[in-house]
């Protein structure tokens, strides 16, 4: 407990500033695109959950709440599709950077979900985080407690989902660069909720282009035995290969999913990704 309080308070000061930096990207973006308020609630009951700090007491089910001597919400269906649920990936290969980017990937990733979740939240809809609390942000005052949540979220991601609404739209943010079985696995476990959903990889510009000459020496970020080639520019083609066809087995998994795939380098502006993201998530 003492090590995760800690990670929490390093994150958490790092935090002020990316929630700036994602207000200003959302801004930016905002600027010629309308919100995407819907209304009505609806009236297709989907379930009762429990109360949680934040949640409007009108909309406590005083009758169920009585039964279970607790406070219960009734939220019907309409609000369940309405839900955006976000994942960004925080693992040891999301936190390297190379000297053509200025952030890591981790950073760039953390700063395009908070963006999302400004557009999101002032568009009157609801977040919600995997991993994350149990419950969904709403309203545009709930931006902090989201940020909050998001540096206290674990690294990977869990491969359970059954906690997530149904009929919701996940964005899930990643490097993408792990076996393509485990991320299909995941990715039609969350398609069966049924989840609709959009994959960004975002890569250093370096591993898109492998730009080393001679002999180097490259170390692995999850516990690998250091590789020495002799002349990297030798193995440059196969590199590019492997790295087209893993992208290719990623849109090939999310079109036969229904899903969307792009890509994102860390050198490139953050608002054409967030923009891209924006349009992907309106309505038909």
């Amino acid at each position: 407990m003492p090590s995760a309080v800690l990670r929490a308070e390093a994150l958490g000061a790092h935090l002020p500033p990316l929630v700036v930096e994602a207000e200003r990207v959302a801004s930016t973006v905002m600027q010629g695109v309308h919100g995407r308020r819907r209304a009505g609630m609806g009236d297709s009951f989907w379930q009762f959950r429990p109360y949680l700090a934040g949640d409007a007491a009108a909309r406590v089910d005083w009758r169920q709440s009585a039964k279970a001597e607790r406070l219960y919400l009734r939220e019907t269906e309409w609000e369940a599709a309405q839900s955006v649920v976000l994942w960004r990936d925080g693992g040891p290969r999301m936190q390297w950077r190379s000297h053509l980017a200025e952030v890591t990937k981790k950073d760039r990733a953390s700063l395009l979900l908070l963006a999302l979740a400004v557009l999101l939240l002032r568009g009157g809809e609801r977040v919600r985080l995997l991993p994350g609390p149990p419950r969904s942000f709403q309203g545009r005052g709930a931006l902090p407690a989201l940020a909050e949540a998001l540096a206290l979220a674990p690294e990977a991601l869990p491969s359970a989902a059954d906690a997530l609404p149904r009929h919701a739209r996940i964005v899930m943010f990643s490097d993408f660069l792990g076996p393509l079985e485990e991320t299909r696995a995941i990715a039609a476990q969350l398609a069966a909720r049924p989840l609709s959903g959009r994959l960004l990889q975002i890569m250093d510009p370096a591993e898109e282009s492998l730009p080393y000459a001679g002999r180097r020496r490259f170390e692995g970020l999850l516990g690998e035995l250091p590789a020495i080639l002799p002349r990297v520019e030798a193995v440059r083609d196969l590199y590019a290969a492997r790295l087209a066809a893993q992208r290719a087995g990623l849109a090939d998994m999310a079109g036969g999913l229904g899903w969307s795939f792009s890509t994102h380098r860390t050198d490139a502006r953050p608002e054409t990704a967030l923009l891209a993201l924006w349009q992907g998530l309106a309505p038909a």
